[in-house]
């Protein structure tokens, strides 16, 4: 938290005549298509981009040990291994999707992906070190005319109508305000607060449709007062989460839940996959033994009382850390975010899901309807 979704194009046998710098795009449509996938989100999403910004190295992952488990070398991502846009894509018979600002990167057949840790819905969160939500929707903007401009009307219409959207935001914007100390929650009730986050998130959703958007994957709150960096966020408060944090993440989950039922209503084709997790999440926290885990309150990485500093890699300030011998033991890698393990029990529910944990249809439902 301190983030990230494609189209197979329809190739005639005379492709090579039309090879541009980027990539070959045909409009045959006999050939079996493939959704793309669009991503946009924070870190729990972000598989790069933050390499490429001018920021801090506490919006960034790009150094060890992060990255270990599954690539051997950090790649940006705030985990052991992969995220789960990572994993959706491979359920997706996708590659995984390069982050947009890869320099050298502009062929989106597959989709790309906009994510950056620490961003927000609100610009004002972490504001100059991130790309908050409407910067990233400014750069799915320059896709669309890139797109428009290589397939014609017709057929960028049928490519952005038939791929999926993958959204996971939010988080930043209320952990922000309890990790700097500010007076926000002052001036402002958890409900309007709430209000101004999933307001824009839904403009955001608003302008995408525009473009030609329908299918919309959304992902809720977890319990983010149950992170080792929340529980260590107040002095002597090393036990416990912090539970007007969860407060504000369920509030969160049901306001966003009738906003989207309610823009089904308004918006043609409109279809969302909106996966509750927070139950779920919360289990595994308190009952890792159950889900296959070891710990659920420590992180694997980091210092201090349930290494919940943000000190993984020693490059935040704290050069000292400690490291855990066996991540697949462990929910949390660092003291914000999970491990790859995790990230791979979640995307499979929110691939194949039962009903209880995904409102409206799962994302394998979503990528072929």
């Amino acid at each position: 938290m301190a983030t990230s979704s494609r189209f197979q194009v329809y190739v005639l046998a005379f492709c090579a005549t039309l090879l541009i710098q980027s990539g070959c795009y045909g409009h045959s449509v006999h050939q079996r298509k493939h959704a793309a996938l669009f991503i946009f989100g924070d870190s729990t999403f972000d598989v790069g981009n933050n390499n490429y910004i001018n920021t801090s190295t506490y919006f960034q992952a790009n150094f060890f040990p992060y990255g270990e488990t599954f690539f051997s070398h950090p790649t940006g991502r705030f985990s052991d291994g992969r995220l789960i846009p990572d994993i959706i894509a491979e359920y997706a018979n996708l590659p995984m999707i390069p982050p947009y600002l890869q320099p050298g990167f502009d062929n989106y057949t597959n989709g790309v992906n906009f994510a950056s840790s620490g961003a927000g819905v609100l610009a004002e969160t972490h504001q100059g070190f991130v790309l908050d939500l409407k910067t990233q929707l400014g750069y799915f903007k320059n896709v669309e005319k890139q797109l428009r401009h290589r397939l014609g009307e017709a057929e960028a219409h049928r490519f952005l109508s038939e791929a999926v959207y993958l959204i996971s935001i939010g988080s930043n914007d209320y952990i922000a305000p309890f990790i700097t100390n500010s007076s926000l929650f002052e001036s402002h009730s958890h409900e309007e607060y709430v209000g101004m986050v999933t307001g824009n998130l839904t403009n955001v959703i608003k302008e995408i449709y525009k473009k030609g958007g329908r299918k919309f994957g959304i992902a809720g709150m977890e319990p983010l007062g149950c992170t080792p960096g929340m529980r260590t966020d107040k002095p002597g408060n090393t036990s416990t989460c912090k539970e007007e944090v969860n407060a504000i993440s369920k509030l969160h989950n049901r306001v966003l839940a009738k906003v989207l039922l309610k823009l089904k209503g308004q918006l043609q084709e409109f279809i969302y996959s909106n996966p509750n997790f927070y139950s779920y999440l919360n289990d595994i926290v308190h009952n890792p033994s159950k889900h296959g885990f070891k710990e659920g309150k420590m992180a694997c990485c980091g210092s201090g009382p349930y290494r919940g500093i943000m000190s993984c890699g020693g490059k935040r300030g704290v050069t000292e850390y400690q490291l855990c011998d066996n991540v697949t033991d462990y929910v949390f890698f660092d003291s914000g975010h999970a491990t790859e393990r995790v990230y791979q029990r979640v995307s499979k529910l929110w691939w194949s899901h039962t009903p209880d944990v995904t409102r409206y249809i799962n994302l394998k439902e979503l990528f072929e309807v």
